[in-house]
């Protein structure tokens, strides 16, 4: 059963970029979707991005669009999301996760099975 754990998160400043990493152990991600979601207090847990691994099809939630794009490592079976320009809205716990959406469906929490822990990310001056 894959595993996965994130990594990446920390405290910088508005205008900053990070380089989010998730990485699977006992399985690839071949024939997975890897989701990014994040949870912010109080808040409900809200779709990010996601990668298709197979095909690299990409998906942006409107509020990361066009800050954020994806790398992979095979070697390591990590994918990155790499997230620009951060500011304070973009504070939360980022979670990867991994599932089999359809295109539908690949905003949804439930759309994924497999979760990592998650990396916290506070965006502050």
């Amino acid at each position: 059963q894959v595993q996965l754990v994130e990594s990446g998160g920390g405290l910088v400043q508005p205008g900053d970029s990070l380089r989010l990493s998730c990485a699977a152990s006992g399985s690839s991600f071949s024939g997975y979707s890897v989701g990014w979601f994040r949870q912010a207090p109080g808040l409900e847990r809200e779709f990010v991005a996601a990668f298709r691994w197979s095909g690299g099809n990409k998906w942006y939630a409107d509020s990361v669009k066009g800050r954020a794009d994806f790398t992979r490592d095979f070697a390591k079976n990590t994918l990155y999301l790499h997230l620009n320009n951060l500011n304070p809205e973009d504070t939360a716990i980022y979670y990867c996760a991994t599932g089999r959406p359809i295109q539908s469906t690949v905003a949804r929490v439930g759309s994924y099975y497999t979760w990592g822990r998650g990396t916290a990310v506070t965006v502050s001056s």
